[in-house]
């Protein structure tokens, strides 16, 4: 199934983490799209134009992907090739991220809300179907596509592998201060989606 794969890698304006991730994926596709059209939905779906192959995985440019991963991506598209598949998150140092990765496994289990640095893959026909990544809103593109891709009827498919990421913005930010900004967001989102899917349903 990896023959049959696009990766797609947003960038942005001066991030050089790409460059680490590239050597771990010599030899899971052929096919890979680094973007970088000025905001992240532009660049996923645009990436998704030009992609040649029959699945679409979306990763961001400071993930680190293992041999592991690869396996079980590979199996689990074999399983179910028209879901939405997700990994488990973990951050690569500190203990403080570590424990919002946990936090963040727990939520996409429970609420079906996996973020994008979970490593999204699908297939390219149910991208097509969900409508792709919004360009309209500031941020949490990823969580809008979640959404609309269940709201089409496409199922959630966690992938029992861990995908690393940088715990960068936490160092640089604060991890308190980045925590609670996430949370607020998360929260308000949630808040509103369930609000205008309660509209929608009556």
């Amino acid at each position: 199934m990896l023959n049959k794969l696009s990766i797609i890698i947003p960038v942005a304006e001066g991030e050089q983490s790409v460059q680490n991730l590239l050597p771990d994926l010599q030899g899971a596709s052929k096919d890979i799209i680094i973007c970088s059209e000025g905001t992240r939905a532009l660049s996923l779906n645009w990436g998704a134009q030009q992609a040649q192959g029959e699945f679409l995985w979306f990763l961001h440019a400071d993930s680190r992907v293992s041999q592991d991963n690869l396996i079980q991506l590979q199996k689990q598209l074999q399983r179910f090739p028209q879901a939405l598949h997700y990994f488990d998150l973990r951050f690569d140092q500190g203990v403080l991220p570590r424990l919002n990765a946990w936090g963040a496994n727990i939520r996409s289990r429970l609420f079906k809300a996996p973020y994008g640095d979970q490593g999204f893959c699908i297939h390219r026909d149910q991208f097509k179907k969900s409508g792709g990544f919004a360009e309209d809103v500031a941020y949490a593109e990823d969580l809008f596509f979640v959404w609309r891709a269940q709201r089409q009827g496409i199922r959630l498919n966690r992938i029992p592998s861990k995908l690393v990421t940088s715990a960068r913005k936490y160092r640089q930010q604060g991890w308190l201060k980045l925590t609670l900004t996430y949370q607020k967001r998360w929260l308000c989102l949630t808040i509103k989606h369930l609000i205008n899917k309660y509209r929608s349903d009556h």
